[in-house]
């Protein structure tokens, strides 16, 4: 099924359950993947429960935006696809980004988000070390210099390939392979630190992660733990970022025990 919110078209999978009063339950997957890498909750959780999982903007089936999007630019596309679709108060499980957007949504509108999910949530802002600071003023001094190159005829064609090499050496793998919509996305989007609004989530909130993650560390599950009312920790020893993949028939029973019994 797709739509068009905010002139982006969304990709998304419905599945309603035959029971009217059954729970409703949103699925939102991380940065570089798609709605697929939680078809095996869909698979366990349709038969207590209707489930909508989505390709965000800029993956999957899904369009790209029109302008770079930020946290609250997806946090309102999914409420316009709740409420299209009637499907609130749902029970929403993200991963990352989608943990990210999850947090935001439940943060500003509580009304929609009965209980959260969060597995390698992102939306805290790791430390600068003096060197990082160094590289990222270095290179936005040297891509402000090749912008307005761009603009001089006879430089323009060679400051575009001078710009290409430069995000090649400065920016990660997620950044370099994007265009230049997604780019602005992506550099919005780790720029905001989520840490002031936790503060404002009504809905419980189980957190789930793995101890070896490297991309969203355990400090920052703990920190939500702490910065998040109504929160509980679940830590998978040894798992990595995609802790939830990698013991996913434990993730599966403790998502149901919790979404279906409303227990942490």
């Amino acid at each position: 099924m797709e739509t068009t919110i905010h002139g982006c078209k969304v990709y998304y999978e419905l599945h309603r359950n035959a029971d009217g009063a059954a729970p409703a339950i949103l699925l939102l997957h991380g940065w570089g993947c798609d709605l697929t890498i939680f078809s095996f909750i869909q698979s366990n959780l349709m038969d207590k429960a209707t489930t909508l999982a989505l390709d965000f903007p800029g993956h999957g089936k899904s369009g790209e935006p029109e302008e770079p999007w930020d946290v609250r630019d997806y946090a309102e596309m999914v409420r316009i696809l709740l409420e299209q679709n009637q499907l609130t108060p749902v029970d929403v499980i993200g991963h990352s980004h989608g943990g990210r957007v999850a947090l935001m949504l439940a943060s500003q509108y509580p009304s929609l988000v009965r209980r959260l999910i969060i597995t390698g949530g992102a939306g805290i802002k790791k430390p600068v070390s003096p060197s990082q600071a160094k590289r990222t003023q270095r290179f936005k001094r040297y891509n402000r210099l090749l912008e307005h190159m761009k603009d001089v005829p006879a430089l323009g064609s060679l400051a575009a390939q001078w710009q290409t090499k430069l995000r090649n050496h400065y920016g990660s793998p997620d950044y370099v392979k994007l265009d230049e919509v997604m780019r602005k996305t992506f550099s919005k989007l780790v720029s905001e630190d989520l840490l002031p609004v936790l503060g404002n989530i009504k809905a419980p909130t189980l957190l789930v992660w793995g101890s070896a993650d490297t991309e969203t560390p355990l400090w920052m599950g703990q920190q939500m733990e702490k910065s998040i009312p109504d929160a509980g920790l679940v830590i998978f020893e040894g798992r990595s970022h995609f802790a939830f993949l990698e013991e996913w028939h434990r993730f599966v029973l403790i998502a149901r025990k919790f979404l279906m019994e409303g227990e942490g």
